[in-house]
């Protein structure tokens, strides 16, 4: 039978996990949502969307500098993708890496959560 209290947590750590997709605000809320106690789905899950938006913002920054929809639209359609993998994991309730850079991701933010 499922355990309803190991259930419970689960759906708990999902739901930060999700909102943690929104934004990079939804990350940092997600963050504090996860202090006590801290879940290592909802964890694992921060520093993915945090690398994720990081990246984005990063890179937006010098796609910026080229006037070409091709390469713009080529980066928005990779970054969407990247975070629809990430959040389709998350909603599946299994630990999906990111695709390239997912493992660097848990390697740069571990003391993000936990």
């Amino acid at each position: 039978m499922n355990n309803p209290l190991n259930e419970k947590g689960m759906n708990e750590g999902k739901k930060i996990a999700l909102v943690a997709h929104f934004t990079i605000i939804g990350c940092l809320i997600a963050m504090f949502m996860n202090m006590e106690p801290k879940d290592k789905f909802a964890g694992y899950y921060i520093k993915q969307t945090l690398g994720v938006h990081l990246l984005f913002y990063v890179l937006a920054y010098f796609v910026g500098y080229f006037d070409s929809w091709m390469i713009s639209g080529s980066f928005f359609v990779c970054a969407f993708i990247l975070w629809l993998y990430s959040f389709l994991g998350a909603v599946s309730g299994e630990i999906k890496e990111v695709p390239i850079l997912g493992a660097s991701f848990q390697k740069w933010f571990k003391n993000v959560s936990v």
